[in-house]
């Protein structure tokens, strides 16, 4: 039996309500997501997302019978909050002064062999926001009751149950011990294992929507809450339940997360912001990322996609780009960006194709990704030259495209019907195309990049 199930995604960049049926989009809304600068540090506008979301629910409710919710959010993100309200401001990753608590909290961190979670920099690891929340926040730290993963933050607002999950507390936290599926050492050695709620999978359900939103939005009071799910997980739903191991999905957007199902852990280095996930079902991921969207906008100057024919101009012209252009992720976070030789304004997105396809094809290398199908879903889905330049550099694996703009919240969706009954909608096979001059232009690329430290 179908039923219309709503999405709250939290992106880094929008918030958005998305309706689904069976796997089909009914209806969608999105807005701006805002970063407030005010104190204790810069932190996530959870109000206006809130607000939001009523404000998108009556609207959606007055022309569908929505039966259940399922949150999903960006990693790098928690609350503390008390028995009512948040205890603390959800602090922003891009907050680099929490680095500061950065020598005792490295005395605290497990190792990569145990946590597969590297050192990264500002908030990206969850685990030294919680450390800094604790040392630099105690008084804000003593009023919370709990502390939860971003998407099980709106799972509290709706239906106000505290609940812990694998995906967000695997997605680079330092928290959670992958081969182990337990909370890691940082737990216990940071003093806040009493603050995690009970474990609960990513699609159950945990009770119906409180009776206040019932009456602001007009959902039926019975309207189930699910667990949610950190959002490159979601993306990952789709193709664990409709393809064999192994295969590999870059999820794209302002990140590009690589996410290698079936590959051995034993290739993940620290070094290369190489790292392991964790699926809805608790089974460790080999995963890679870089900031792939805004590196592309910063590359380009803007938005947009190149031609085949702007590719082999820019190859042609020498002029390359060298890592990095956004200070985050990637195996070369640490070094300043930089764009050597002349290309045309009108030639910038192809060049920065060029640039995410090969940092892509770099990334999977070092993983160890030799075999089995490439899907790309999210932004880079649409970028034509993109997913050829890919199968170009990569000939042993097939590139697929998977052009869906509500890939995370269609995957979300699907966990309100987990497995789902209905089909999954298989993505577009990209042919084959010959790059001119490709090859030597990736060896010459491969020669600068060994040049850089990391």
């Amino acid at each position: 039996m179908s039923q219309t199930v709503a999405v709250l995604d939290i992106g880094k960049t929008n918030v958005k309500l998305a309706l689904f049926d069976d796997g089909r989009l009914l209806w969608e809304k999105s807005a701006p997501n805002h970063v407030l600068p005010s104190p204790p540090y810069p932190h996530e506008d959870v109000e206006s997302a809130w607000n939001f979301f009523l404000d998108a629910l009556r609207e959606a409710a007055r022309t569908h019978r929505i039966s259940a919710i399922v949150p999903t959010a960006h990693g790098a993100a928690g609350a503390l909050i008390s028995e009512s309200e948040l205890a603390a401001p959800v602090m922003d990753y891009e907050f680099t002064g929490v680095e500061v608590i950065e020598p005792d909290y490295a005395r605290l961190r497990p190792p990569f062999s145990e946590s597969l979670s590297p050192k990264l920099p500002a908030g990206l690891n969850l685990g030294r926001q919680l450390a800094y929340q604790k040392w630099r926040c105690p008084d804000l730290f003593a009023k919370a009751r709990y502390f939860v993963g971003y998407p099980q933050y709106w799972t509290w607002r709706l239906a106000g149950a505290a609940v812990s999950e694998v995906t967000t507390l695997g997605a680079h936290t330092d928290l959670w011990a992958p081969r182990q599926g337990q909370v890691s050492s940082l737990v216990k050695a940071l003093g806040v294992d009493h603050l995690l709620p009970p474990l609960r999978r990513a699609f159950n359900p945990l009770g119906p929507i409180k009776g206040e939103i019932a009456a602001v939005t007009g959902l039926a009071p019975e309207t189930q809450v699910f667990c949610g799910i950190h959002d490159s997980n979601a993306s990952l739903l789709p193709y664990l339940v409709s393809r064999q191991a192994p295969f590999t999905v870059l999820s794209t957007g302002t990140w590009v997360i690589l996410m290698c199902v079936g590959l051995s852990l034993d290739q993940l280095d620290p070094r290369d912001d190489t790292l392991a996930n964790v699926d809805a079902l608790g089974r460790p991921i080999a995963c890679g990322r870089f900031m792939g969207g805004r590196e592309y906008a910063a590359i380009a100057g803007g938005g947009g996609n190149p031609d085949l024919d702007a590719i082999e101009r820019v190859i042609a012209s020498g002029a390359i780009a060298l890592p990095c252009f956004c200070g985050h992720g990637g195996p070369y976070a640490t070094t300043k960006g930089v764009i050597r030789g002349e290309v045309a304004a009108c030639d910038r997105t192809a060049l920065a194709t060029l640039y995410c396809a090969l940092v892509s094809d770099l990334m999977l290398t070092r993983m160890g990704a030799a075999s089995g199908d490439l899907i790309v879903e999210g932004t880079f889905a649409g970028n034509l030259p993109f997913c050829q330049t890919l199968g170009a550099l990569r000939q042993t694996q097939r590139v697929f495209a998977a052009e869906d703009a509500a890939g995370t919240a269609r995957g979300a969706a699907m966990l309100a019907q987990w497995p789902p009954p209905y089909p999954i909608a298989a993505p577009t096979p990209i042919p084959i195309a010959p790059i001119a001059g490709l090859a030597a232009y990736r060896d010459a690329w491969t020669a600068q990049i060994g040049l850089i430290g990391r």
